[in-house]
């Protein structure tokens, strides 16, 4: 019997996975350094994923190795750059900032487009844009313009910021993919992203920075291999394939809303005023860049 779950459940579920994610880098920064959990985290992926992308990776190996440069660069931006300034970012600031931050992705992906790409940026887009970075710029600021005047930035919050730029660029070079079936691409894609990511495991390893052995410790790896690494693109995918790409891009608001909800009660961390303010600017520029093409 085949199942056929909802879409709608897939994509919900993807983004309560990714949200977890967050938690997990943020609650076992102590026991699991930044680069391991990420190096981990797709070995983990990727011994899943092999059984189900085998005969696409036989089927499909002579396109991917005709376009291995562009594997490389996705690779580079999208399974080892994101996940590891990620990671470190997590480190130095609350799981509610980061994913607050992160929600800028969808402004930064509209205004690289319209830098590099030349696409037209509508009034309403341009508003947006200014509106989200205001909100942006309240959180890391903690809501203090002297913050701002003596440049005493969060650190946490700009490694956080930078994995929004890798992953706005990452999806902005997604249609230079090969032509091969997702699996075969996510797998080949995933294991750059290792390859990348083992020389910063390295260093880190060098610096003494280890993995404290611990149930929880293995627990939260496994974790972030299976459920976003592994379920969690998946997921994605097969809901994107079946609603499209507008209207399942809508779903990654989700995230925040799931993850602010779980660092409260796995965390203890709680929401200020600045949150609000920043939560409120961020999605009245996302609603205000995403309405016209709602409207289409």
């Amino acid at each position: 019997m085949k199942l056929h779950p909802s879409p709608y459940l897939l994509l919900t579920l993807a983004n309560l996975f990714w949200a977890g994610n967050w938690i997990v880098g943020r609650g076992m920064r102590a026991d699991v350094p930044p680069i391991a959990l990420s190096f981990w985290r797709w070995i983990i992926a990727l011994a899943c994923l092999l059984p189900f992308a085998w005969p696409y990776l036989k089927r499909d190996r002579t396109v991917l190795l005709a376009n291995w440069r562009w594997l490389v660069i996705l690779g580079i931006l999208g399974t080892c750059l994101y996940n590891a300034l990620t990671y470190i970012g997590l480190q130095q600031t609350e799981a509610i900032n980061g994913l607050l931050l992160n929600s800028f992705i969808p402004i930064v992906i509209v205004a690289l487009a319209w830098i590099f790409q030349g696409k037209r940026l509508q009034p309403v887009e341009g508003i947006g844009i200014l509106a989200s970075l205001i909100g942006v710029v309240t959180i890391v600021a903690r809501g203090e313009f002297q913050t701002l005047m003596q440049l005493r930035l969060n650190l946490g919050d700009v490694w956080i910021l930078l994995s929004v730029f890798a992953w706005a660029i990452y999806t902005l070079l997604l249609p230079k993919r090969p032509a091969t079936h997702p699996l075969a691409f996510l797998f080949a894609i995933a294991t750059i992203g290792v390859l990348a990511t083992l020389p910063l495991y390295l260093i880190e390893l060098s610096g003494g920075r280890h993995i404290t052995p611990s149930v929880n410790a293995w627990l939260a790896i496994g974790y972030a291999g299976v459920f976003p690494a592994f379920l969690g693109f998946i997921f994605w995918n097969k809901g994107v394939e079946t609603l499209g790409a507008s209207r399942a891009g809508l779903f990654i608001h989700l995230m925040p809303a799931f993850g602010i909800l779980l660092a409260a009660i796995f965390l203890g961390e709680q929401l200020m005023r600045f949150h609000f303010i920043g939560i409120a600017l961020i999605f009245g520029g996302i609603f205000l860049t995403t309405v016209r093409n709602l409207r289409r």
